[in-house]
């Protein structure tokens, strides 16, 4: 009995220890993260080019005796840390490019950056809070490097570029990463990503399980008519017209066939370009637009539902039309699974009522490609200052987070790694 009393206030002391000196690290890093988020929003990259910011993470990761693989998918970082015992591997994920906006907030570390966008000259900022998703990253892997006693198995870090996209007739994104085997060698059993938000309050987190955002296809769709003097419209085909027509069509498919009482569903129609003069109808139209889904059956019947309406509109009135779809993302979908395993992880570290769950979003995340392949749990960082009624919106010039959160960010990650690789 004795021995089983010493045993117990033994190990009773140690985890105590260990979570005294783990808090203590904690509040060590946090002025580190928020001084490496400030040094990448004064200096960043667009998808693909994120050439510097990429050098500045292999070396914080080498400096800690990680394990580092530069130039995944063009301009990504890998590094890949080995706990003292075996077991599973992990994986955590942070996006690492800017947008192509001209920063206007008053902000002293504010972007000065000017680059090229599509053969434009442009700003350069982090108008999507990725600078805190890497600064949070670099954190856990240092805390995790400081910790590796308490680790059973592996945990890979992926620093990923072109979140936003790659330039046209680029690859990149998550997509290469997989495709260059970025979740093998050693193979990921799970992984974890968040993403702050400025319309969630400071030391906040939402989640949902399932579909959480939304898969995203950008369609192009071409009319084909008959030109003809605009004062005699009945000795030609207005392609202008039936690209009105289906318009309205595709609006049907939304009201009318899906079952939006399951999940959310928008077809948006965000440019259309035809004609030449006022006095001439036009040979021919292009409209471009998105698909935003979240349930995958809807998604497959959605697009069979376009290209058949788009398809018979334009023959209903003398012309032809063909659409085409680009993937740019999949569901972000959590594993429901996962979410049950972690959720009691996120309301130790968090407090329970801190922890929320949200309805899906219809924005894109292609942290989706890597859920196809392993299960996966994504959430919402909370980057919005207590009380403040301005949210200062995601892609705008004035998009501005409270840094007071980030420590959480590393927290969160940091005890999801402990919790999954050790139970």
């Amino acid at each position: 009995m004795k021995h089983i009393l010493f045993l117990f206030v033994f190990f009773g002391i140690t985890n105590t220890y260990s979570q005294t000196t783990l808090n203590e690290q904690f509040n060590n890093i946090e002025a580190k993260v928020i001084e490496w988020r400030r040094d990448f929003h004064q200096n960043p990259e667009l998808s693909n080019r994120e050439f510097k910011t990429a050098e500045k993470i292999a070396k914080h990761l080498k400096s800690l005796g990680i394990e580092v693989k530069t130039g995944v998918a063009h301009t990504g970082v890998v590094g890949i840390l080995k706990g003292n015992n075996p077991g599973k591997v992990i994986a955590l994920r942070a996006d690492i490019d800017a947008l192509p906006v001209t920063e206007r907030n008053d902000l002293e570390f504010k972007s000065e950056v000017v680059s090229e966008f599509l053969n434009k000259k442009t700003g350069v900022m982090h108008a999507c809070g990725h600078d805190t998703h890497i600064a949070i990253l670099m954190g856990v892997a240092e805390m995790l490097s400081k910790n590796k006693d308490k680790i059973n198995g592996t945990v890979k870090f992926i620093f990923q570029p072109a979140e936003e996209g790659p330039p046209p007739g680029e690859e990149g994104g998550a997509k290469l990463m997989i495709k260059e085997g970025v979740l093998e060698n050693p193979k990921v059993d799970a992984i974890f990503g968040l993403h702050i938000s400025s319309e969630i309050p400071v030391n906040t987190i939402k989640y949902k399980t399932e579909g959480m955002m939304a898969a995203v296809e950008r369609f192009v769709i071409n009319v084909k008519g008959k030109q003809t003097h605009g004062s005699q419209p009945w000795s030609g085909v207005d392609p202008i017209l039936i690209s009105a027509k289906i318009i309205d069509g595709l609006q049907t498919i939304i009201s009318r066939e899906a079952k939006l009482t399951d999940e959310a569903a928008v077809i948006t129609v965000g440019k259309i370009t035809s004609g030449v003069r006022f006095n001439i109808i036009p040979e021919s139209s292009e409209m471009i637009g998105t698909l935003r889904t979240l349930n995958p059956n809807m998604k497959k019947l959605i697009i069979r539902r376009m290209t058949e309406m788009t398809e018979t509109i334009a023959k209903a009135y003398g012309g032809e039309a063909t659409i085409k779809f680009e993937n740019f993302t999949s569901i972000t979908f959590n594993d429901v699974a996962l979410v049950e395993q972690m959720l009691p992880t996120l309301k130790r570290v968090a407090g329970e009522k801190n922890v929320q769950t949200m309805k899906a979003t219809t924005g894109g995340e292609d942290f989706s490609y890597f859920q196809e392949v392993v299960p996966g749990y994504y959430f919402y960082l909370g980057g919005k200052t207590p009380g403040n009624t301005e949210s200062f919106p995601h892609h705008t010039p004035d998009f501005k987070i409270d840094e007071s959160g980030l420590l959480l960010g590393v927290k969160t990650l940091t005890h999801i790694t402990f919790d999954f690789l050790n139970n």
